[in-house]
């Protein structure tokens, strides 16, 4: 997505609204942020009993944990925050289209998503939710939700147009089933119809549709690609969720049920959470299988960057740290690239004794793996007089503050 492209039309499409229109948007954001989960969770259980076929787009795991419900308060409050100036929040409009792309959110989805959303916000906030400021976010809404339809259009056309794209999904086969540890498994996938492959940027994911018979939804699942596109195929590598959940029901349906020769659907690789080169030094800071995104990610930086590149992975024990061999032969032929395990036998968190120790911390920092992972490893690094700026991060699901 062109950034620039989408800053003027931010900009362009925030002139439309009135500047009362703005003021009052502005004015509901103290409401927003205490009310907004209220709200989004009032949005998700209406829009879901009035159109139960979009729970075949949307990841009810995310619904089930609360994160999309959080993540959309997050992104409704910062609209409101900077309804002047729409462009502050490009970074959250970059990433959420990605996803839709992805997904396969379409522009008719965007009316039905706008009706349930001022609905619930009539229905929790009651009379202090007067006409004037439901016409006044109805308006917003239509402003921000031509800016992701004309941007997921773009997206569209760019992935039907790389060599071997399409739009949607398409039939691949599984050519490859590997076991990675006692819980992680591996995935190798070609274009069923023997097309080309399309190329994806280092840590960049798809989104395979999950379709268990014995259940009524498709459930969409994203998947990082855990290896260096190669033109041969994809890898995605699945962690199964061994406490046997409702939560976990997809990753436990492919580990169980999907064999080598299986087809199943994906869409075009996505994503904005990629490596960009730099001759700066770069750790990459993995909790688990948040190792994932890293492997191609590590590789490009280890081939590219003449500074100090690290992998640290963090696991709560040794023998699950994924990919050991993979990462070291990596790490091998060059001397300012190194691989360094971190283990724990309580919660695999890393601490600031240790980051002190590890990270270059005039360089840049790529973080991935669970959110209280994540927090601990940001709050340590900024304590320790790291720039927010230089340290890049990625949830697995929707996009939520930390």
């Amino acid at each position: 997505m062109n950034v620039n492209k989408s800053v003027r039309q931010l900009k362009g499409m925030t002139y439309m609204l009135t500047q009362q229109t703005m003021d009052i948007i502005k004015s509901t954001a103290p409401v927003l942020e205490v009310h907004g989960v209220t709200i989004t969770k009032t949005f998700y259980k209406n829009l879901f009993e009035a159109n139960p076929s979009l729970l075949n787009i949307f990841n009810q795991t995310n619904q089930a944990k609360g994160r999309q419900q959080t993540a959309l308060a997050n992104t409704v409050y910062a609209a409101a925050v900077h309804i002047e100036k729409l462009e502050t929040i490009i970074p959250v409009v970059k990433q959420i289209a990605q996803k839709h792309r992805s997904l396969g959110v379409l522009p008719e989805h965007y009316p039905i998503v706008g009706e349930f959303l001022l609905r619930a916000i009539k229905e929790v906030l009651g009379d202090a939710a007067t006409d004037e400021i439901i016409e006044a976010w109805g308006q917003a809404y239509g402003v921000i939700a031509d800016v992701f339809i004309q941007e997921e259009e773009a997206l569209y056309a760019e992935a039907e147009n790389r060599n071997g794209g399409f739009r949607g999904f398409k039939k691949f086969k599984v050519v490859k089933r590997a076991a990675e540890n006692a819980l992680i498994t591996s995935f190798y996938l070609k274009p069923a119809d023997g097309s080309a492959l399309p190329e994806y940027l280092p840590g960049q994911y798809i989104t395979v549709h999950v379709e268990d018979p014995n259940e009524e939804y498709i459930a969409n699942r994203q998947y990082s690609l855990s290896k260096s596109y190669d033109g041969e195929s994809y890898r995605i590598s699945v962690k199964r969720d061994n406490k046997n959940t409702p939560i976990g029901k997809a990753s436990n349906y492919l580990h169980d049920s999907l064999q080598e020769g299986d087809e199943i659907s994906i869409s075009v690789p996505a994503g904005s959470f990629v490596y960009e080169e730099t001759q700066k030094p770069v750790t990459f800071i993995a909790g688990g299988v948040g190792i994932t995104p890293f492997i191609s990610m590590y590789e490009k930086a280890a081939k590219t960057n003449n500074a100090s590149v690290k992998m640290i992975h963090s696991a709560t024990h040794l023998n699950e740290h994924a990919f050991e061999t993979e990462l070291s032969t990596i790490s091998l032929p060059k001397e300012n690239v190194h691989y360094v395990q971190y283990a724990s036998d309580t919660n695999g968190l890393i601490t600031k004794e240790y980051l002190v120790e590890q990270v270059d911390l005039s360089g840049e920092v790529y973080l991935c793996g669970p959110v209280g992972f994540m927090q601990t490893v940001i709050n340590a690094l900024v304590e320790l007089g790291m720039d927010r700026d230089r340290i890049h991060y990625e949830f697995f699901g929707p996009a939520m503050n930390i």
